[in-house]
């Protein structure tokens, strides 16, 4: 906490003590995070990064809490994998993957929650609580347990069985609302003026988004301190976007790394709940709230909180927004399993189709580094891909599988 001064106002510039609060009083802006950088700046340095853990905690100075409190399950510095197979077949010799999908909870999720329940106990809650849209479930279910605390889980009532399990099996509460995961926040909302309970996507969020940062910084670590050209990032309520971006410019600005160009940040959404996408290409400077009707659950938020943030990530970064059709969510699921060894959820099948449109568009040089966020394991949306991945059946004869295999 030393190098955390506050929390200001992303609007109106209002500064407030470091306490659980989430939204300014005066405007209703959200708030951030500030940080004293010239004490940052003092101490960090490459150096003194790689002499840390290989975890998320490896850069405690530039995050809001004390690593030594931590509520820790060893998250973070996941692989960043040379894709190679996928590159050639795309026409890309720098692409890599960023495979979150490797977390402790099995998605990127892991990041946010450690920040929030390490800061929930700091201010003294019992219960930890969140809206999901199921990836965030199962991390606050896990990081409750370890952390001995309680926890309430509030979901849509079709998200996929396997992130229901993935919660349940800490011990949560979970609850299932009937209606889309905005229906979800709003009820949350109103429960965090109602119960005294740590929401980590509520009133933590500005530790909680927090978090995400960490993702920026070990892509530019592990690429030997070079900073990307592209960056592909599904986007929900678009936080992850923007603080991948931040994540990167923070070790820019603290001299960390020396960027010889900009990196254009590129947000994906499937087109079946795709408004930061849709008001990228009208123009808009604002998202207007769609009703979610996609496959890719852990992106169905219809009214993204950070949808204005978004858009000025894009703007900045003369970056784009791409959505898929749904139909191509799956192929791109089974293109990086294929090509790549890696089974991400329908999140990371937006991601790969949206990057093939890219390559095949020309949006990305073939020599340019290009970086794919893949932040949620394949194995939490197994509805998706079970009816284009059957097995064949045959006796157990030689016979039989000779007349198996010739026949497909």
């Amino acid at each position: 906490m030393a190098y955390v001064s506050g929390l200001r106002c992303r609007e109106c510039g209002r500064e407030y003590p470091a306490e659980p609060l989430n939204v300014c009083d005066f405007c209703f802006g959200p708030l951030e995070v500030v940080y004293d950088y010239e004490a940052i700046r003092r101490v960090a340095s490459r150096e003194r990064i790689q002499r840390g853990p290989l975890t998320m905690w490896r850069y405690e100075d530039l995050l809001p809490v004390d690593a030594e409190r931590a509520i820790n399950l060893h998250t973070g510095f996941t692989p960043l994998v040379k894709a190679t197979n996928l590159g050639r077949l795309l026409g890309l010799n720098e692409l890599y993957i960023k495979n979150d999908a490797v977390n402790p909870s099995y998605s990127f999720k892991d990041r946010v929650v450690s920040i929030a329940a390490t800061k929930a106990r700091e201010f003294g809650f019992d219960t930890l609580a969140c809206a999901s849209t199921g990836n965030l479930a199962g991390s606050v279910a896990a990081h409750a347990a370890k952390a001995g605390m309680k926890s309430f889980i509030f979901i849509p009532h079709d998200l996929e069985k396997g992130k229901v399990l993935g919660a349940a099996i800490y011990g949560a509460t979970v609850v299932a609302v009937k209606g889309s995961y905005d229906d979800v926040n709003r009820l949350c909302s109103e429960l965090a003026d109602t119960y005294h309970w740590a929401f980590v996507n509520i009133n933590l969020r500005p530790y909680y988004a927090e978090g995400s940062k960490t993702l920026g910084y070990e892509v530019v670590e592990q690429l030997g301190w070079r900073v990307p050209d592209h960056c592909i990032v599904p986007a929900a309520s678009g936080s992850l976007f923007t603080k991948v971006w931040k994540g990167i410019n923070e070790f820019v600005s603290l001299g960390l790394v020396q960027a010889t160009g900009t990196t254009h940040m590129h947000a994906t959404q499937a087109e079946g709940c795709s408004p930061i996408v849709t008001a990228y290409q009208a123009g808009w400077t604002h998202v207007r709230p769609v009703r979610p009707k996609t496959i890719a659950k852990s992106l169905a938020i219809g009214n993204p909180a950070d949808g204005f943030y978004a858009l000025k990530t894009i703007q900045a970064t003369s970056g784009s927004a791409v959505s898929v059709p749904e139909e191509e969510v799956v192929e791109g699921i089974k293109l990086l399993a294929e090509y790549e060894g890696i089974f991400g959820e329908t999140a990371g099948g937006v991601v790969v189709s949206a990057l093939r449109r890219m390559a095949q568009q020309g949006a990305i040089g073939k020599d340019e580094v290009t970086v794919a966020f893949i932040t949620g394991n394949g194995l939490k949306t197994q509805e998706a891909v079970e009816s284009v991945v059957q097995p064949i059946t045959v006796e157990p004869t030689v016979a039989s599988f000779q007349a198996a295999v010739n026949g497909r």
